[in-house]
């Protein structure tokens, strides 16, 4: 028999089932560039770019290694504009007897494939992807039970499973978790050492010419462009972080400098999202760093969380709460993005800073997504289906089964609680000790009311006014509503007042 093996644009792994158990003489692997998977958000151009290199590049290792490739570009006359589309296409040839996919990393698209065997008339199998350290029914096996779901302690099973920095049967240094070490604030004037970028070959080049002449309208940046589109070089930017930057990855990992996107982070997001890279070589290699005396315990840990820990928990997370979690909205917001969530253009530096380096790079590390765009996101009650296809848009490591659950249960609060213990809000003081944003804004952080304050602190206090009957028996929220309550009533009315002016201008789509 011979089999059509799809692979998709996030499937860039030659270790993967459905790739490596297949017959070179006889199967043959299709990738395409299709209309439908590129627009159905207006994505990103660099992160368009990104992916179409990628995969190009991807093809031609896969040719290089003796495999058979059948490989549609964008831009190709009788490219059919859907995945079904093209595997029917193919089916057409008479070529094939069956088809092969991986499990894709979107309910809408499992859910499609699902029905491709009875649409294409044609035996197709859908293989587990095999580059997770965990699975959906592993994740449901855990969660099955329970009251509460939180990320730590699934975390830590995680941790005795892959016997990851562990002493025996207890973690290494006594402690599973080292964030509160994790939360220091850097002067403007530290130097970061530079992010890794890599110059454009002639494959990146065509497709950067096909993504302005075709997507011309969607959201970015093309100038810049830094990715690594190989995994050669995807191993680089791994490495370059483990050698110059994890050692100071821990302390600073929640701070945010103006004019500094990149920080200390590792940037392999995007690599280990698309499967240039995999998350157990990434963990070993912190891991190994730490054991050779190289970085911190509290780096390794910090950054083996992000992946064994969050990575792993969200994607068990989004497949048990599919479908619910993309339409869940806990506190009935609807209001529409403002028009700066698309051009920066906004008093408020720190949204402007953030946006606009989102803008430039299709990437903003995890504090800026959190605590600024998406605190503000909630605090001002935007529509959750709008702020989802907003953060799968821009960054280019937003896939849905990432992005959803960080944005309804992490952000938004919109799932009620089934992901996080409480909402993530916070007034300006929070941005202020955390960046220098404030120094540059056109709003004064250390006034509550007024038209010059600081709309995150009445904003702030107008979400928990509002949201009492809803989060005031919540026990992490206990201290908040205390403070609430002694707060006096003309202050309360003041923010109040100031929160209500405010979102009516957001409303209006004016200036603030």
């Amino acid at each position: 028999m011979a089999a059509l093996i799809l692979v998709l644009g996030d499937q860039l792994t030659a270790t993967l089932p459905a790739i490596s158990d297949a017959n070179k003489s006889t199967d043959t692997i299709l990738m395409a560039e299709v209309r439908e998977e590129a627009t159905y958000v207006k994505h990103h151009k660099k992160k368009i770019a990104f992916l179409f290199s990628a995969m190009r590049h991807f093809a031609k290792s896969l040719r290089d290694d003796g495999y058979r490739v059948d490989y549609i570009k964008y831009d190709d006359v009788d490219n059919a504009g859907s995945l079904l589309d093209e595997v029917k296409r193919a089916l057409e040839t008479g070529r094939f007897d069956e088809v092969v996919c991986t499990m894709p990393g979107e309910h809408r698209l499992l859910k499609s494939m699902q029905q491709w065997q009875s649409v294409l008339n044609t035996p197709v199998s859908i293989k587990e992807d095999n580059r997770f350290l965990s699975t959906p029914d592993e994740f449901c096996e855990w969660a099955n039970g329970k009251k509460q779901l939180r990320m730590e302690f699934f975390y830590r099973e995680m941790r005795r499973k892959h016997n990851v920095l562990m002493d025996g049967k207890k973690p290494i240094g006594g402690k599973w978790n080292y964030d509160a070490q994790n939360r220091e604030s850097m002067d403007a004037t530290h130097q970061v050492p530079k992010h890794s970028s890599f110059e454009t070959d002639e494959i990146t080049k065509e497709v950067l010419a096909l993504v302005e002449e075709n997507f011309s309208g969607h959201f970015g940046e093309l100038d810049g462009f830094y990715f690594a589109v190989t995994r050669e070089n995807a191993l680089k930017v791994l490495n370059t972080f483990i050698d110059e930057r994890l050692e100071n990855f821990g302390q600073y990992q929640d701070a945010m400098v103006e004019g500094k996107p990149w920080m200390y982070h590792s940037h392999i997001g995007f690599y280990l999202n698309c499967g240039l890279l995999t998350p157990k070589e990434a963990i070993e290699a912190a891991e190994q760093a730490y054991h050779a005396g190289q970085v911190p315990l509290n780096s390794a840990e910090g950054f083996i969380r992000q992946i064994l820990g969050w990575r792993e928990y969200v994607r068990g997370f989004y497949w048990h709460f599919m479908p619910n979690l993309k339409t869940d909205n806990y506190f009935n917001n609807t209001r529409s993005l403002p028009s700066f969530f698309w051009d920066a253009q906004t008093n408020m530096n720190c949204m402007r800073q953030c946006i606009k380096e989102t803008q430039q790079n299709a990437y903003a590390h995890h504090i800026q997504r959190l605590m600024v765009i998406g605190n503000f996101s909630l605090l001002t009650e935007l529509s959750p289906e709008e702020v989802q296809a907003w953060y799968l848009l821009v960054y280019a490591d937003a896939y849905e089964w990432v992005e959803l659950p960080n944005v309804a249960g992490m952000i938004l609060y919109s799932d009620g609680g089934n992901l996080a213990s409480k909402p993530y809000v916070a007034s300006g003081s929070y941005i202020n000790k955390m960046s220098n944003y404030c120094k540059n804004c056109g709003y004064q952080v250390s006034k509550k009311t007024g038209p010059k304050a600081c709309p995150f602190n009445y904003l702030y206090w107008h979400f928990i006014d509002k949201q009492r009957d809803k989060l005031s028996n919540n026990h992490r929220m206990a201290m908040i509503y205390k403070t609430y309550g002694r707060m006096k009533e003309e202050n309360i009315d003041a923010m109040k007042q100031d929160a209500a002016a405010f979102l009516t201008k957001l409303s209006k789509n004016e200036e603030v």
